[in-house]
């Protein structure tokens, strides 16, 4: 039977008994790596930018609104804007907005200002100022540039907008802040005259065709006249009128005499007289009475044509009267409609720089990468313990 034994041999040389195995030293710096790369270098980074290399920044700020002359009732898109905390005036706010965060304010600045030297000081880095590192100098990268040192906000309970407007000098952004808002005032004051414009002119177009069409109505009634040899034939048939009723009666005041006298002296040398009067007198009833009906020059037959040219001038004088009194209502609506870019505040010149906030861009920056490097370790985490399992 063969004995199985264990000799001791001692313990293992270099290593003192009972001491655990060390940490691998490139294991520990690999374990840290991650973190380095991911939070590390890119706050360190951030740091150096904007600790040592950013320039600081002027800001310039400025408050204005958009408000019409009167107080309307809203209408249904108003009521509708308003529902979701717009008003009319809003929009009326934004166009201003749109232009100041547009090319055309761009091309107006640079026809004040030296926009491009504004935004290329000198000893502005070369992250911050217009061309940035690897950027051309054309006009779509001076516009480009340029919304980074914008910023237009709205306030919907008060209906104020907010102009704010960076630089590398107070006196740049100053400058640069007021002439967009003169920009906005003059694109106001553009909307205005359009709007005025297509309402004035449709009213003052509709006067003049009431004026053609009554001067052309007077022309032919002046026509007529002229041709019947009479101003008014309603005036002379009534006149005519009058007058056969002012004969009648005279005939019947003399068939009265001539009867009494007839009845006390029959053979007196007055009936004769009396019977040439009342001839007479029917002689000149039945005249006049052909004046007013009886042929084709008659006053009858020239009322009819008089009567529809003095209605076409009746509708003719109303349809001025109308036209006259909707361009008055165009222009007062106009005025009450036309709109106010009103300064709240004025641009103020700043006395120190506000831009970048250096500290809270720094820990802005290293707590994004620490949330980004959180997510990733997680991840990483979860599939390694799926792989163990």
């Amino acid at each position: 039977m063969n004995d199985s034994r264990l000799n001791f041999l001692g313990p293992l040389l270099g290593r003192p008994q009972g001491q655990p195995e060390p940490t691998s030293k490139k294991f520990s710096v690999r374990s840290y790596l991650p973190f380095a790369l991911v939070v590390g270098v890119p706050t360190l980074v951030a740091a150096i930018y904007y600790l040592g290399i950013a320039s600081p920044r002027y800001v310039s700020e400025a408050k204005f609104l958009v408000r019409s002359a009167s107080k309307e009732q809203p209408s249904s898109l108003g009521v509708a804007l308003q529902g979701v905390g717009l008003s009319t005036n809003a929009t009326d706010a934004f166009s201003v907005h749109e232009y100041i965060k547009s090319r055309d304010a761009v091309r107006d600045l640079e026809k004040k200002l030296p926009l491009a030297n504004i935004l290329s000081a000198a000893g502005a880095d070369p992250f911050s100022r217009y061309p940035r590192v690897g950027q051309s100098a054309s006009s779509e990268g001076l516009y480009k540039s340029f919304q980074r040192f914008l910023t237009v906000g709205y306030n919907t309970s008060s209906g104020i907008s907010t102009l704010r407007v960076e630089a590398f000098t107070p006196q740049d952004a100053k400058r640069v802040a007021d002439s967009l808002l003169d920009g906005g005032e003059n694109l106001v004051n553009a909307l205005n005259e359009r709007s005025t414009a297509r309402a004035v002119t449709d009213a003052e177009a509709n006067l003049v065709e009431a004026e053609s069409r009554l001067t052309n109505i007077q022309s032919r009634l002046q026509n007529f006249r002229n041709r019947e040899g009479i101003i008014d034939p309603i005036v002379s048939a009534t006149e005519g009128s009058a007058l056969i009723g002012e004969l009648l009666a005279n005939i019947s005041s003399l068939r009265a005499e001539r009867s009494q006298l007839a009845s006390q002296a029959p053979q007196s040398p007055q009936l004769s007289i009396l019977d040439a009067r009342l001839a007479a007198y029917e002689q000149q009833i039945e005249s006049e009475r052909n004046k007013l009906a009886g042929g084709p020059n008659s006053l009858a037959s020239k009322i009819s044509g008089y009567e529809s040219l003095a209605l076409e001038r009746e509708m003719a004088d109303k349809a001025l009267a109308t036209a006259s009194l909707g361009l008055d209502a165009a222009r007062v609506e106009a005025r009450q409609q036309k709109l106010y870019l009103v300064r709240v505040v004025n641009p103020g010149l700043p006395d120190k720089p506000s831009v970048p906030n250096r500290w809270a861009a720094i820990l802005a920056v290293f707590i994004s990468t620490l949330l980004i490097y959180s997510i990733g370790w997680l991840i990483w985490a979860g599939l390694r313990e799926h792989r163990q399992i």
